[in-house]
């Protein structure tokens, strides 16, 4: 059975901020010899490995709002940038845009159910019509249910 993360993006205000981080991590990576995956840094390892590399997929809320995916391809023990040690979630660079759907803050990452989880956005162009809204836009259309 698929399971999902979610996790709310911090530092990045835009699915574009979200694009170029990652990017800018996937060229470190390189340059120190490592797999040309996105990654993210979490102290916590999640215990439902399998259950997340059977399809599953990080879910990144931007401003308040479930915007965008990225398929989960891995886990490598790491280190954080203070030298404790850490979990990386590998992620699929892809960004994949998914229905905003409002979702309140909260701390470190959660589980989300495969029938939680926000479907992608049908096309290229509902992706980029929907990149062009603001943040407070998409929050508002998806409050009202027409996103």
């Amino acid at each position: 059975m698929t399971v999902h993360l979610l996790k709310l993006s911090v530092g990045a205000a835009t699915i574009d901020e979200l694009a170029q981080w990652h990017a800018s991590r996937i060229a470190l990576r390189l340059a120190q010899g490592q797999s040309a995956h996105a990654e993210h840094r979490t102290f916590q390892t999640p215990k439902r490995q399998s259950e997340l590399l059977a399809g599953g997929s990080l879910y990144w809320v931007i401003k308040g709002i479930i915007q965008v995916r990225q398929p989960i391809v891995g886990f490598e023990a790491g280190v954080k940038y203070d030298g404790s040690v850490c979990c990386l979630i590998l992620l699929d660079p892809a960004l994949v845009p998914v229905r905003p759907t409002p979702r309140r803050a909260f701390q470190g990452w959660r589980y989300l159910a495969a029938t939680d989880a926000p479907p992608d956005v049908g096309s290229a162009a509902d992706a980029a019509a929907l990149a062009r809204l603001s943040p407070k836009m998409r929050r508002d259309l998806a409050e009202l249910g027409l996103l």
